[in-house]
């Protein structure tokens, strides 16, 4: 159970940050910290919880509250508590325990990759396309269920303090679950928040499908990068190719319209993370206008969906080798329905992130290449192009070697700094040829385009994107 702090006890140990979107100085003020003697709640509130901790100690083994637009929110021992209005730059990463307050900027600094997810909780100002269609009014929250959803993830709206508030976790919801539930109302909060612009609903609904649930030729010669001479279509018509040769890049969070404008002469292709039970990054920019318009300025997408990982892989998402055929079921449903809600039409790729893996254990091998085949076969039938990111020397070299459905396309990880998509020792270039393949060459590392400076993958593309 998350205990609250007494009255008169001191918890300013770490700082304690948040922003509303008229700035800093707007809601200064709004911000309090338990040890001032809490308001009488109003009649809808549940009774605030006792605080218990070491006296005079900043934090002390029940965690702390916070407080941000009248929500008093219990933060656990250890977590990290990140104020977004005094640092716009800050990334709302997943694989890490902390509160996020506030929205974040137009261009987070992100890791070029963040995969696998742990507990966290990021509240910020509904409104302005942030709001989510699940309204849980203050008088449920201590009742609140959270789901398990494909994606480990749930987005509530709370009309009263006019927040949206997106939670994440691990493998279980129970410890996210005790931290929604212990959040309360303080009476502290007086300006009337506008109307949210949702659906009112009696209970919380997953985002995504309840785990467990049904789920709605020879070698080319390598070819230096070259510009497509034919720009793409933002409508995604049949005139566009479906496959491109060019340079591309990779990070953990969609950039900024501005940015990707000022890396669009150095880039033609990026990759987006749409979602996916190990996506590590929050996306605060990235919506079906963010991918029209990006795809306007002529660039080409290849979209991820980062779900769950090998049962030999290091990540702490994982499927089994008795669940790994209905969960690559499931995820191809879910991200198929992603793809739709972002405007990527039928036909066009979709690819897996299946992060590398010991491929010499036999039984991880055959649960892998389960998982696959059922990816392969559900994205079919939604109407995709079923395609696989990888590295060449585990899942890619697998899956080329086995019997299963094979994907239409790959992506495919070897870091030897050499852009060019043949001739890598793991994988014969009689496979996936011609035109389907990218290969990402070069890990996470720091660029500069356009007077942008971004943390990226770097890749080179001969395949198939949209």
């Amino acid at each position: 159970m998350i205990m609250l702090w007494p009255a008169g006890e001191n918890v300013m140990r770490h700082a304690v940050l948040f922003s509303v979107s008229s700035g800093a100085a707007a809601v200064a003020a709004a911000l309090t910290v338990a040890g001032t003697a809490p308001a009488r709640p109003a009649p809808h509130q549940a009774a605030p919880l006792a605080l218990r901790g070491a006296a005079g100690s900043a934090e002390g083994p029940h965690g702390r509250v916070v407080e941000y637009r009248g929500l008093r929110v219990p933060v656990p021992a250890g977590w990290e508590v990140h104020r977004l209005d005094r640092h716009p730059s800050r990334c709302v990463r997943y694989d890490r325990h902390a509160v996020y307050l506030g929205r974040p900027g137009p261009q987070p600094d992100c890791p070029a990759r963040a995969v696998g997810r742990t507990e966290a909780v990021h509240i910020q100002p509904a409104g302005g396309g942030r709001t989510a269609r699940t309204v849980v009014h203050a008088d449920k929250l201590a009742s609140l269920t959270v789901p398990r959803t494909a994606d480990h993830e749930t987005r509530l709206t709370l009309p009263e303090a006019g927040v949206t508030i997106t939670g994440v976790y691990g493998s279980d919801p129970e410890a996210l679950q005790r931290i929604l539930r212990g959040t309360r109302l303080s009476g502290r909060w007086t300006a009337a928040p506008s109307k949210p612009d949702v659906r009112r609903m009696a209970t919380a609904v997953p985002t995504a499908p309840a785990e467990g649930a049904a789920p709605s030729g020879g070698p080319v010669p390598p070819r230096a990068p070259v510009a497509d001479e034919s720009p793409p279509s933002s409508q995604g018509t049949a005139l566009e190719r479906s496959w491109v040769r060019g340079k591309g890049f990779d990070t953990c969070t969609a950039p900024s319209l501005a940015t990707m404008r000022a890396w669009r002469p150095s880039f033609k292709v990026t990759n987006i993370y749409i979602g996916g039970a190990a996506r590590g990054c929050a996306q605060p920019n990235l919506t079906a206008s963010w991918v029209r318009q990006v795809r306007a300025m002529g660039y080409r997408l290849t979209a991820t969906y980062v779900g769950l990982q090998a049962p030999c892989g290091s990540r702490p998402q994982r499927f089994t080798a008795a669940s790994a055929a209905w969960q690559g079921t499931q995820a191809a449903a879910d991200a198929a329905r992603r793809a739709r809600a972002l405007g990527i039409p039928a036909g066009k790729p979709l690819y897996y992130d299946m992060e590398a893996y010991d491929h010499k254990k036999s039984a991880c091998r055959t649960a892998v290449l389960r998982f696959v085949d059922n990816w392969v076969d559900r994205l079919k039938t939604e109407g995709y192009k079923p395609c696989l990111y990888s590295s060449s020397k585990s899942g890619i070299r697998d899956v080329g070697r086995s019997s299963i459905s094979k994907p239409s396309c790959v992506w495919f990880a070897n870091w030897d700094r050499r852009a060019g998509v043949y001739g890598d020792p793991f994988l014969p270039d009689a496979w996936w040829s011609p035109h389907r393949r990218v290969k990402q060459y070069r890990g996470g590392h720091r660029e500069t385009h356009g007077g942008v400076t971004l943390n990226i993958d770097s890749d080179v593309v001969d395949g198939r994107v949209y």
